[in-house]
């Protein structure tokens, strides 16, 4: 049997379509019907591991874990992710597949469609309810030939599906009826209605804006969605990033994370709301210096370098910071990084910035690996690692966490520590130990059942039972 569906498409890339998809999740999960989330192609930094050691995109496993599923990969078989450099990385089904430019990829499209299809139907075997999430704009006229994620995928799949766009980003109007004015008649018989999202403010201003717009397009508003202040999700992508403090630093904890060019895993910094992302040197003191993840680590050591960062944070940490570093980050913090096989970079050799006695060698095979660890202090927490590379020294060294099959995790030295352990930081007990203050952190869960919440009291939900 194959499962019922919805497509959720974009006026334009971050108008709130991954939001809106995990929402109609939380909402189907919390009325007993067992749906899961399906995205054909993501391109994103964002990316976390599955339990059989392949890779998709963070916002599946956010509308996996809505679903209260375990992400797998029939959930995003294709995540693109971006080397700056105008290629991506291919990961198909999971694991490493190709590097490529735009036009490569696209010669691939037939080949790649059949993964696609294959992805959903294994899903629809097992679901009753599947959401689909689109990519960027479906109203792209040029990319319709090599379309694997939008209207084609409607179009193939028969599958009735909605308009998002984001009121707060101005030009709704425009945006909402220009998209429907480019529909062909195909895509137009599945297309059930429009909602508007992020709205701020009273909201019965907008009712003339609603017919307005219901009778241009021909098709009825789903319903005015309010921005929603207290339901945090991790980002898809740096787009979604939040990158301004949320509130005053703590005491002795002020932190500044540098916000590198091919930046990844972002949501390895959720608990900390008052730190500040930086992409150039800033004056003052800071208590701690972050560099995060990053897709493409000689490229962005090279960058820290050419802005004067470099200097900037060994500047800090001759002050007196104590510097972080994640997984790409951690590599920087060593004396050299080598690319033998050229996997990542076009550059054979690099030298770090030297704060760890440490050594990193870019290997072919990926280590994509969930994992359990404890903490110097004790605190046994989630994680998982992604990344190209090892990373040895030649003298023992405190390792940041061992882990729970025996092995150690990373390197400490005076005021700086280096690790691979993507997620540890999304523990509210390890940022304690680690920063010195507590971050209060409200579960996944909790923010879940609110988007559902929300999605249920302001969506017109006789409109969606389709």
């Amino acid at each position: 049997m194959s499962a019922r569906a919805l497509f959720v498409g974009g006026t334009s890339s971050n108008a709130g379509k991954s939001w809106m998809a995990t929402a109609i999740c939380a909402w189907l999960h919390a009325r007993g019907v067992a749906v899961a989330p399906f995205k054909a192609q993501n391109m994103s930094n964002n990316s976390y591991p599955t339990a059989d050691g392949g890779e998709i995109g963070r916002a599946q496993v956010a509308q996996a874990e809505a679903c209260g599923l375990v992400p797998e990969l029939a959930m995003n078989p294709i995540l693109l992710k971006p080397n700056g450099n105008g290629s991506s990385q291919v990961i198909l089904n999971g694991r490493v597949w190709k590097t490529l430019a735009a036009r490569e990829y696209y010669e691939h499209v037939g080949e790649l469609r059949n993964h696609v299809l294959g992805a959903y139907e294994d899903l629809s075997r097992r679901f009753e309810f599947i959401v689909i999430e689109g990519a960027g704009s479906v109203g792209e006229l040029n990319l319709r030939a090599v379309d694997l994620a939008n209207l084609d995928l409607v179009i193939r799949l028969r599958a009735p599906w909605i308009l998002v766009t984001d009121i707060e980003r101005g030009g709704v109007f425009a945006s909402v009826l220009g998209t429907v004015a480019l529909l062909t008649p195909e895509q137009r018989v599945l297309f059930r209605g429009f909602v508007i999202n992020k709205f701020r403010g009273d909201m019965t201003l907008f009712d003339d804006g609603v017919r307005i717009l219901e009778e241009r397009a021909g098709a009825p508003c789903l319903g005015v969605f309010p921005y929603a202040a207290d339901i945090a999700l991790d980002p898809e992508d740096t787009l979604a990033l939040e990158t301004r403090p949320r509130r005053t630093a703590p005491a002795g904890a002020r932190i500044a994370i540098i916000r590198l060019p091919c930046l990844s895993n972002a949501t390895d910094f959720r608990l900390l709301s008052w730190a500040e992302w930086i992409a150039q040197p800033v004056p003052g003191t800071f208590d701690f210096v972050i560099l995060p993840g990053t897709k493409t680590t000689i490229a962005d050591l090279r960058w820290l370098r050419e802005t004067g960062l470099a200097e900037w944070v060994i500047a800090q940490h001759r002050g007196g910071a104590t510097v972080i570093g994640i997984c790409g980050g951690f590599q920087m913090l060593g004396r050299t990084i080598r690319d033998p096989s050229a996997v990542e970079s076009p550059d054979a050799m690099a030298d770090g910035l030297g704060l760890l006695p440490v050594d990193t060698v870019m290997l072919a095979d990926k280590t994509t690996v969930l994992r359990t660890a404890s903490s110097r202090g004790g605190v046994s927490f989630r994680a998982y690692e992604i990344h190209l590379g090892v990373t040895k020294g030649d003298v023992p060294m405190q390792p940041f966490a061992r882990l729970a099959d025996g092995g150690a995790d990373g390197a400490c030295g005076p005021g700086v520590i280096g690790t691979y352990l993507h997620g540890a930081l999304e523990n509210a007990d390890v940022c304690a130990e680690t920063f010195g203050v507590e971050v209060g952190a409200v579960s996944k869960a909790a923010h879940y059942r609110r988007l559902g919440e929300w999605f249920s009291r302001y969506a017109r939900l006789d409109l969606f039972e389709f």
